[in-house]
């Protein structure tokens, strides 16, 4: 067990998506080089000034590549304090040797656990550790002062970490966010071609029981077996692509909730808020896959504002249809919150809409209160449009 943990350490790849340079970055590159300057100015009883400024300057440059080559700005950092060390030792270099300013070296020690695989970890760890001894051997360092050293080197790494770890643990979270609602929709895709299909086999039957006495009747059905088999191919061709990977699991054979069931929701939500419903436009020959999604956005962002805005007496619900897109605005006008309420639901609601071909934003509203705005292409609008029969 414990082999294959570390092999599991040493093959840890680099965590995804580290920035190249932030603006933090040419912040932390100027106050270093600020305080060289300083340091070389004012330091009257420095030992061999041009070389630890050279060391310093240099240690303060290579934190712009911190995070995209942890391992190789680590190696050259502590490996130039190494160098500067068995100089000063070799030739009895008179104290001090280098500058406060060096301890931007601690940068690197953050970023090795941050952004390094686990690989880079390692190899990078052992240098580290190779230069803190190297540095207490060669100057004498008390036992106490040691302790506090390795402790005060060690903290960078432990906050790096702890970061990295909180990112990836952040990161599953959204993820399964992400998974439960694609299985959410896998699930409805289930329900909506089964319905279609279980009429087709009726209307199919039906036709070849009244074929030989009444053949229009029998036409008539085959026309309704074409147009449910057509509904049936469009939400499959919407959704299947993106869904392949997905399984879909006790799905009842029944039509989805969808904008016609919004009024029933709204009345189960009553309580504390009240809840306005506006529904305008064309809104009745929405396709399956966008009808459910309008529901679930509603359904989301009613129970969200029911939950955690502050102070709010009434939430707004308005969908609004047009021939190529529908808009949803969900708002409050509970006490602004910042970034409090966006959780793993709306990221769930937005893997759902950009599936659609659509987009999801939520944040503050514009005087007060939270805001879901969503915008989804309405699918099929021809005169054959499946319009359901609502639950």
């Amino acid at each position: 067990m414990l082999r294959d943990d570390l092999r599991a350490f040493w093959t840890e790849p680099r965590p995804p998506g580290a920035p190249a340079r932030v603006w933090r970055d040419w912040v932390l590159l100027a106050a270093g080089l600020s305080g060289v300057v300083l340091e070389a100015v004012l330091h009257t009883d420095l030992a061999w000034r041009p070389v630890a400024v050279a060391e310093a300057v240099l240690l303060c440059v290579l934190t712009l590549w911190r995070r995209t080559h942890p391992l190789a700005v680590a190696a050259s950092g502590f490996g130039s304090i190494i160098a500067l060390q068995v100089l000063s030792t070799v030739f009895a270099a008179p104290e001090p040797v280098g500058l406060y300013a060096s301890l931007v070296v601690l940068t690197l020690v953050y970023a090795l656990p941050r952004w390094g695989s686990g690989r880079e970890i390692v190899l990078g760890a052992a240098l580290i550790l190779t230069t803190f001894a190297l540095s207490v051997t060669t100057d004498d360092v008390p036992v106490g002062d040691q302790i506090g050293g390795f402790v005060f080197l060690s903290m960078p790494a432990v906050i790096g970490a702890s970061v990295r770890f909180w990112d990836t643990a952040r990161e599953r979270q959204l993820e399964r966010a992400r998974s439960f609602e694609r299985e959410r929709i896998a699930r409805e895709l289930h329900d909506t071609v089964a319905h279609h299909v279980s009429a087709m086999v009726i209307r199919a039957q039906a036709g070849r029981v009244v074929a030989a006495s009444d053949p229009a009747a029998a036409v008539e059905a085959l026309e309704g077996v074409e147009e449910e088999g057509a509904r049936t191919l469009e939400e499959m061709r919407a959704m299947v692509a993106a869904l392949r990977d997905s399984r879909t699991t006790g799905a009842d054979l029944a039509p989805q909730a969808g904008v016609g069931d919004l009024h029933r929701l709204l009345r189960s939500h009553a309580g504390h808020l009240r809840v306005d419903l506006d529904l305008d436009g064309e809104l009745a020959a929405l396709s399956p896959a966008v009808d459910a999604a309008v529901y679930r956005i509603v359904q989301e962002s009613v129970t969200n504002a029911m939950r955690h805005a502050v102070g709010a007496t009434e939430v707004v619900v308005r969908v609004v249809g047009d021939p190529q897109r529908v808009r949803v605005t969900v708002a409050d006008d509970g006490t602004r919150t910042g970034r409090g309420r966006a959780g793993y639901g709306l990221t769930g609601l937005r893997e759902r809409a950009g599936l659609l071909g659509g987009e999801l934003r939520a944040g503050p509203g514009a005087d007060r209160g939270w805001q879901v705005e969503a915008e989804l292409p309405r699918g099929r609008t021809d005169d054959r449009a499946h319009s359901r029969t609502r639950r």
